[in-house]
């Protein structure tokens, strides 16, 4: 499991000419799933995202997490997050689970994550065309990959 978190000051998801996911100071999640990802993998996921400390303390240094700010996080499925460009220029997307797989993966990605935060977390609609703004932090960007602990 791939995941992108991006420091926000805001972000949203419209589909359709529908916001449907808003929120000010907090993480915009992108989940890329592929079939080896497992239980293990949401859930240390969701607990390394939700314990980052890279929100600026009272002295401005990265010292506090998503949860001591009360912040709040939307997670958007991503599958360009496994592509391959190994080969010409033409990105293959094989590794990325199929929807019968990676759906049932991404709504327990949701629960994990809502879990951990201890509140309701917003999201994108999975398969869909969605239009995602943000206001990214810093700028603050961190990509984490389950299979590549580092």
């Amino acid at each position: 499991m791939k995941t992108v978190i991006q420091r926000v000051s805001s972000a949203s998801v419209t589909v359709e000419g529908n916001k449907i996911a808003d929120i000010q100071k907090g993480l915009l999640v992108l989940v890329g799933i592929e079939d080896a990802d497992a239980q293990e993998d949401t859930n240390w996921l969701c607990q390394k995202i939700t314990n980052l400390r890279i929100f600026g303390d009272e002295n401005d240094v990265m010292n506090l997490s998503v949860k001591d700010i009360k912040g709040d996080i939307i997670v958007v499925s991503q599958f360009t997050l496994h592509a391959s460009t190994k080969k010409g220029n033409r990105p293959s997307y094989l590794k990325a689970s199929k929807p019968e797989i990676a759906i049932p993966m991404y709504e327990n990605f949701v629960v994990q994550m809502e879990k951990e935060l201890g509140k309701k977390v917003q999201t994108g609609i999975f398969g869909a065309d969605m239009k995602v703004a943000l206001l990214n932090d810093g700028p603050v960007t961190i990509v984490i990959d389950s299979k590549n602990k580092e």
